[in-house]
């Protein structure tokens, strides 16, 4: 299964690379994608990168819209008109450019966060905040969810 999983905090080289994570270059192997597609992401500071399962998922967003309505228009100048992709060197490194660092706010180390069907490339700092965030909001859906009473059975059914 391609899928990212897990994070990963490495530094930028004196050239400006950075080091694809090992398990992340092998589902983009497995994904078939030439490079790593990628562009700011919309909601936080963050790089949203992977292959062609994002890419796929893009494109049936963007089918949800009539052609050369605004809606879809916008979203295509919003996802394709800010993205890049960026070529992989032999040594599993990239180069991110000017504009992805700056809305990520990247200077010397990135942390790379596995989605699933994605990755997103974070400033530690922030990531560690978004992180916290995050599972304190789990936490408390865990909570609300526990304690909603389960749903009644069908008649006739088993235990």
């Amino acid at each position: 299964m391609n899928r990212f999983v897990g994070n990963f905090t490495l530094r930028l080289d004196s050239k400006g690379r950075v080091s694809i994570p090992g398990p992340f270059r092998s589902a983009l192997r497995r994904d078939g994608f030439e490079g790593l597609y990628c562009y700011p992401a919309m909601d936080r500071p963050a790089i949203d990168a992977g292959g062609n399962a994002l890419m796929v998922e893009i494109e049936a967003l963007m089918g949800r819209y009539a052609p050369f309505s605004d809606q879809r228009e916008q979203l295509a100048l919003a996802l394709f008109g800010t993205s890049e992709t960026l070529k992989i060197d032999g040594e599993g490194r990239v180069v991110l450019g000017e504009n992805l660092k700056r809305h990520a706010e990247i200077s010397e180390t990135v942390t790379f966060v596995g989605l699933g069907h994605k990755f997103q490339i974070w400033e530690p700092g922030r990531f560690h905040g978004e992180l916290a965030e995050a599972t304190r909001k789990v936490r408390a859906l865990k909570g609300e969810l526990s304690s909603q009473v389960a749903a009644p059975k069908a008649p006739g059914a088993r235990e």
